[in-house]
C-alpha cells in the first residue's frame, strides 16, 4: 500500500508493452512523490538523442536537451520523461518552441520549485541554436533564482569543438 501511494499514478515503469509515440503526447508523462520535499536538491536529466523536424522544411534537428530541476511535492518518472521526449520525433517546431513546450508541459505536470530546459541543437546550414529557459516558483526565492541563473546563462560560454 505504501509503495502504491509514494508511486502515484507511474504506469509505465515496468511495463514490458511500452509504445513508443512519435507524434507530441504530454500525456505520457507520469509524476511520483517526492520524499524528500524539504529539501531543495537538483535532478538533471540529459537527452542526447533528441529530435523535433524544422516546421518549415521538415528536415530533422538534433540535439541534446539538459533539463535541470528542484522538486518540490512531486517529481517526474524518468521513463516517461524519455517516451514524452521521443513523441517531438515528428513534431515539427522551432528549437525554441521545443524547449519552451517542455518546460511548460514539466511545469504542469510537477509544479516544481524551480526548473531550467537547454537544448543543444546540431547544426544545420553552418549554425547552431542553444535555447535555454527556466522558471522558479513566483513569490519564493526559486523566482530569483530563475532570473539570476537566466542574466548569468551565458557569461562563460562553453567550448565548442564537437559540432
Amino acid at each position: 500500500m505504501r509503495q502504491e501511494q509514494e508511486m502515484g499514478s507511474v504506469t509505465l515503469l515496468g511495463n514490458a508493452k511500452t509504445k513508443y509515440r512519435d507524434d507530441y503526447a504530454p500525456e505520457v508523462l507520469e509524476a511520483f512523490v517526492n520524499k524528500h520535499p524539504d529539501n531543495d536538491y537538483f535532478v538533471k536529466f540529459n537527452c542526447p538523442e533528441f529530435t523535433s523536424l524544422c516546421p518549415i522544411t521538415g528536415q530533422p534537428d538534433f540535439a541534446t536537451i539538459y533539463i535541470s530541476y528542484i522538486p518540490d511535492k512531486l517529481m517526474v518518472e524518468s521513463k516517461s520523461l524519455k517516451l514524452y521526449l521521443y513523441s517531438f520525433r515528428s513534431h515539427g517546431d522551432f528549437h525554441e518552441d521545443c524547449v519552451n513546450i517542455i518546460m511548460k508541459d514539466l511545469i504542469k505536470l510537477m509544479d516544481p520549485k524551480y526548473i531550467e530546459v537547454w537544448g543543444k541543437f546540431l547544426p544545420r546550414g553552418g549554425i547552431s541554436i542553444d535555447p535555454y529557459c527556466n522558471y522558479g516558483k513566483p513569490g519564493t526565492k526559486f523566482e530569483a533564482l530563475a532570473w539570476d541563473r537566466l542574466s548569468k546563462h551565458d557569461l562563460f560560454p562553453e567550448k565548442v569543438d564537437n559540432r
